[in-house]
């Protein structure tokens, strides 16, 4: 029998019919339409799309296919279809080493080269914990592989590539435990601690202790990018011109990613957080729990999970993006419910649309949420506008931010829009990220109204940096990284500092300050110099990648 309050959950949405031994809660025709219609650009013949399952109370109450699993062969999704997850892949990961340290085969609190002994002594000890809550300081291993000239999704990813990589590091972003940064290395790693301490792959152990005990018969780690999987969906991005093109990674590398399940199979690993088969619920409490840094900031970080809240409800979930899948599995525990949307179209909001099937089924019983930002624009003076402009950046993550003024409109570099909030406070346009303008225009204060945030971006005013031809000529060179094994090109071309590689594309590098430019790709180029002034290198720095060293080449 469902309790009072499962029927509040929904209510006054649900009906329930009974079968032949179980109380099965559906959801009626009139919200279903209503559910339906938040899938309605993807719910067609010509197009790729999602599945979606929703349950509450740890049962399925509806699950359906929108669009297409294989526009090749004119396959429709269905809720069975199995879909790569990418990123959702990490609470499993966490959660076998968690199961392994509950049995005392390790210690999440262990030194990380206890078992990965590849790893370099960077001087600080960093635990398999930080590894779980993305506070190890490790780089990513995507960026650094992509810096390196691996070509994304096509080139083939091995778990022997990232370990390779990783031990090239002569760095960390930051000392472990100081920051939050996220980082697909530590789940990487975390797959190869399951390997080296329970002698069976992630894959097996993942099967064994997490998958078959419950239920979850389409869900497996991928290890093999050659195997064939029975339903298992083609993924896609836009064409230029229109259409598409598939997009599937070829990845052989797994625990940060390369989960394949389907909607269904996440709504059984969604109601074992609620009412534990696999794991005590000491473990299950955990894995739900915020990390916090070595000052005790909180993460909003669990075991592969993010902690949140919408709508005033506690929430907590995943999302994932790889090549052309993108996936959200999200649970509301004080509603019981929990919506799993996996697609396999590049442009696909996943989260978006769990947002808004979760605003369906609340209707009017949960406020809607308000951001914490003023957001509503302020007609100011021409004056006011043009303190904004110019170029600014922060020092810890080199990110440059650049302001201009477009007619009447403020923008930033990319071409959105800046829309004024007061005097010394904006948005960007269409987001949630926040501006404040301090100190009489010389410090922009970027704070981002989003999950995992545990340090506000400190945007500094930088002085105008307009290099000529001959100026550009000071850097350009060739220059080598050891740690990337990689050698980059700089050369001036129509007036502009270019670097070449010989698998990634040509990249104009824009001036931000003196000895800072910013590449198309979102990295920044900060360049070095010897005694006499002469430019001897620089290092590579992005939002998950810090100060990875390039040196000139004689």
């Amino acid at each position: 029998m469902l309790t009072r309050s499962l029927l509040l959950a929904f209510a006054p949405v649900v009906a329930f019919t009974t079968g032949a031994s179980v109380a099965q809660a559906q959801l009626p025709d009139s919200i279903r339409t209503r559910v339906d219609a938040v899938f309605s650009r993807w719910d067609r013949t010509d197009s790729p799309g999602c599945a979606l399952g929703i349950s509450q109370g740890g049962r399925e109450v509806y699950a359906r296919g929108y669009g297409m699993s294989d526009l090749q062969h004119a396959i429709a999704i269905t809720p069975s279809s199995i879909f790569h997850v990418a990123s959702v892949s990490k609470e499993f990961a966490a959660y076998s080493v968690a199961l392994l340290a509950e049995e005392g085969r390790l210690s999440l609190d262990d030194d990380v080269r206890q078992h990965v002994p590849e790893i370099p002594n960077y001087g600080q000890r960093i635990t398999v914990r930080q590894l779980i809550h993305h506070t190890s300081g490790l780089r990513d291993q995507w960026q650094l592989l992509g810096y390196a000239g691996w070509r994304f999704p096509e080139d083939l990813i091995t778990e022997q590539d990232v370990l390779r990589m990783v031990s090239r590091q002569k760095g960390t972003n930051f000392a472990p435990g100081a920051e939050w940064a996220y980082s697909n290395t530590g789940y990487t790693l975390l797959a190869v601690i399951v390997k080296r301490v329970s002698g069976k792959s992630l894959r097996e152990f993942a099967q064994e202790r997490i998958f078959a005990p419950l239920g979850m018969r389409d869900t497996h780690f991928h290890d093999d990018h050659t195997m064939i999987v029975r339903g298992r969906t083609s993924a896609y991005e836009p064409r230029p011109g229109g259409g598409w093109k598939i997009s599937i990674p070829v990845f052989d590398t797994y625990g940060a990613t390369s989960l394949f399940t389907t909607a269904g199979d996440m709504l059984k690993w969604m109601a074992n957080l609620d009412a534990p088969t696999v794991g005590t619920r000491a473990l299950v409490a955990a894995a739900q729990t915020s990390s916090t840094l070595n000052d005790g900031t909180p993460t909003s970080y669990g075991y592969g999970l993010s902690i949140f809240k919408y709508r005033g409800l506690s929430a907590i979930g995943h999302g994932g993006a790889d090549a052309g899948y993108r996936a959200q599995v999200e649970r509301y525990p004080e509603r019981g419910i929990a919506i799993a949307v996996l697609c396999n179209a590049a442009i696909a909001t996943p989260n978006v649309l769990t947002r808004n099937v979760l605003d369906v089924l609340l209707g009017a019983s949960a406020p809607r949420q308000a951001l914490s930002i003023d957001t509503v624009p302020r007609a100011v003076s021409a004056e006011i506008k043009q303190r904004w402009v110019g170029t600014y950046r922060d020092s810890v993550s080199q990110a440059v931010l650049r302001v201009r003024l477009a007619g009447d409109t403020l923008t930033l570099g990319d071409g959105r829009p800046l829309v004024i909030t007061s005097d010394t406070s904006a948005r960007i346009a269409a987001s949630a990220n926040a501006l404040v303008l301090r100190s009489s225009g010389t410090t922009v204060t970027g704070v981002a109204q989003v999950p995992h945030t545990t340090r506000p971006l400190i945007f500094r005013r930088e002085a105008p940096f307009t290099p000529d031809r001959a100026a550009l000529a000071a850097y350009a060179g060739a220059f080598y990284s050891e740690e990337l094994d990689v050698r980059y090109d700089l050369r001036v071309a129509d007036s502009s500092l270019v670097m070449f590689h010989r698998k990634l594309d040509d990249s104009p590098l824009a001036p931000a300050s003196r000895d800072v430019f910013t590449a198309a790709f979102g990295a920044t180029f900060q360049f070095t110099r010897d005694r006499t002034g002469k430019v001897n290198g620089f290092t590579i720095t992005d939002g998950r990648v810090r100060g990875v060293r390039f040196e000139r080449m004689k």
